[in-house]
């Protein structure tokens, strides 16, 4: 591996800590319930740790950067850490702004294990410094695309706002439903407002109406707006992208804001290593923890692992990708090169298709699984 000229971490064995940057969106317009949830997971996992004795006795210490959902702010955060020594990078949610972490990390040589962001061109070519935890974009819209052909639903109108992220899922979505039949009608939201929606709803024949658009706003107010519209009363709503996981959906929409059908990274049933890390993310963030937060105590799981086995040296991390084989909350995390997939891929995490409960909108519903 051709390794970039940049200061290595230090190998000091002083007691010093060993230092991990992570990258977290905590205030907007970054999806700040997000960004909690995956520092409460880097942050467990770096507690337990060094409760088990830190990484060949030093503790791990965990160096947070905001990104706000900012591609530059995060660029510059990867220059400073890079500064720091950190042996690698964490984190992320918003994958626009992975994209951006994750090419300056390559720039760079610093190993980046990318925690939430699905985008499936994370880098613009092969790299050999980056691996992810949660699925490509491509792999779990398709699964969320053969729930809707599952349930009935062929012609679909998807409320798109201008995002390479967005612009991706509506290429997957118009790919996978033509290829049995089906057609993607796409509201343009740089020009349509919530009311407009609803008519183009109501002249495109829609049976079911994505939102590829950003949260709270404009998301909220096109539930709204559909839920209280007579004319579009039988319409399915879906959010694949995730924006009903999060409690703050439930406090804006009410019940609203149920039967909206959405992909969350979780197996039907947590193994005992997940169920315990559950109920302590749950006392840490006085709520059920999201799979956002399951994915950033694996981060740290899996980086642990790798530092303890390989030691420091940021070449020897990202060359130990492959070789990874660590028991997670979620399944056995091992990376590997996968198909149109520009870095090392955890194929597959599991998928679910869920939604709030009408019934209950604290309890989540499994409509699918892939």
């Amino acid at each position: 591996m051709n390794t970039p000229a940049s200061p290595p971490a230090a190998e000091g064995t002083d007691g010093s800590s060993v230092r991990i940057g992570a990258l977290v969106p905590l205030t907007r317009p970054g999806w700040v319930e997000a960004g909690r949830h995956l520092l409460a997971g880097l942050e467990w996992g770096v507690r337990e740790v060094n409760d088990s004795g830190g990484i060949g006795g030093r503790p791990l210490e965990l160096v947070v950067r905001d990104t706000a959902a900012d591609p530059q702010r995060a660029a510059a955060a990867v220059d400073e850490l890079a500064r720091m020594g950190v042996a690698a990078l964490a984190g992320e949610y918003h994958s626009v702004v992975a994209r951006a972490a994750a090419a300056r990390a390559d720039a760079l040589g610093l190993p980046f294990l990318c925690s939430s962001a699905v985008l499936d061109a994370l880098t613009d070519q092969p790299t050999e410094w980056v691996a992810r935890l949660a699925p490509a974009q491509s792999h779990g819209w398709q699964i969320y695309a053969d729930f809707l052909l599952g349930a009935g639903h062929s012609r679909i109108a998807v409320a798109a706002q201008p995002s390479v992220y967005w612009a991706s899922g509506t290429r997957i979505l118009r790919d996978c439903l033509a290829a049995r039949g089906g057609t993607v009608v796409e509201l343009d939201m740089g020009e349509l407002d919530p009311a407009a929606v609803c008519d183009q709803l109501v002249e495109s024949r829609a049976s079911a109406l994505l939102l590829l658009a950003g949260h709270p706003e404009p998301a909220v107010s096109i539930v709204k707006s559909v839920r209280h519209d007579q004319r579009l009363a039988k319409i399915l709503i879906g959010a694949p992208a995730g924006q009903p996981e999060f409690t703050e959906w439930a406090k804006s929409l009410g019940g609203d804001g149920t039967a909206i059908p959405f992909l969350r990274y979780l197996p039907e049933r947590l193994s005992p290593l997940g169920a315990r890390v559950g109920t302590a993310l749950r006392e840490r963030l006085g709520e059920a923890p999201s799979f956002v937060a399951f994915e950033g105590y694996d981060t740290v799981a899996v980086l642990a692992d790798v530092l303890r086995s390989h030691g420091v040296d940021r070449a020897r991390v990202a060359g130990s990708w492959p070789r990874i084989a660590v028991e997670g909350t979620r399944g056995r995390i091992r990376f590997s090169r996968t198909p149109g997939i520009s870095v090392w891929q955890w194929a597959w995490t599991p998928v679910q298709v869920v939604d709030r409960d009408p019934a209950e909108p604290g309890r989540f519903r499994v409509l699918h699984t892939g």
